[in-house]
């Protein structure tokens, strides 16, 4: 099979897309977290949740790395999709997150895409270390996701989504919590 090469996800482009923007709009990085809170604000109030750290957003760029769900947060704020931030795409790439409102949050549904893993290596005949060895990573990383709670690293959810050949919209909803 003649599949294109998975792109790494690029934290260090993500970080730097913020930064430019908290810049440009010269907030601190307080700002950019209240700001970021604030687009799920009812959800928020309604959950009591703990808010996203200022030193989450500010050390992103030197961790090189994110969590899927804090990326979403990100990059609903800069209203770019996932695949915009694929190592050599363009700002325009992928299709537009799930549209949620003050009382959601945009949420990977990793379930959904240990299902369509699950199905896509039955179908390709593909035990899990081999589906492993094709998307650069280890095999407990992908039959985990069956029952992971909250988030994995951004680039195992990409390299996945490409190994799919989907969006990563198929696998982002509007959350309620």
């Amino acid at each position: 099979m003649n599949r294109r090469p998975l792109r790494a996800f690029d934290a260090v482009a993500l970080y730097g897309a913020m930064d430019e923007q908290r810049r440009m709009r010269e907030l601190s990085w307080a700002g950019v977290a209240r700001e970021i809170w604030a687009l799920s604000a009812d959800l928020n109030a309604r959950r009591d949740d703990h808010p996203i750290s200022p030193s989450t957003l500010k050390h992103l760029g030197a961790r090189g790395a994110v969590s899927c769900q804090h990326a979403l947060f990100i990059l609903r704020w800069l209203g770019r999709t996932p695949e915009s931030f694929l190592v050599g795409a363009s700002p325009q790439a992928g299709v537009a997150l799930a549209n949620a409102d003050a009382n959601q949050r945009p949420r990977w549904d990793l379930a959904k895409l240990y299902e369509a893993l699950d199905l896509a290596r039955r179908e390709k005949g593909l035990t899990w270390p081999e589906t492993a060895k094709e998307i650069r990573c280890r095999s407990t990383q992908l039959t985990g996701l069956r029952t992971v709670k909250f988030a994995i690293d951004m680039n195992l959810a990409m390299r996945s989504v490409q190994w799919l050949e989907r969006d990563a919209s198929d696998f982002i909803y509007a959350a309620d919590w």
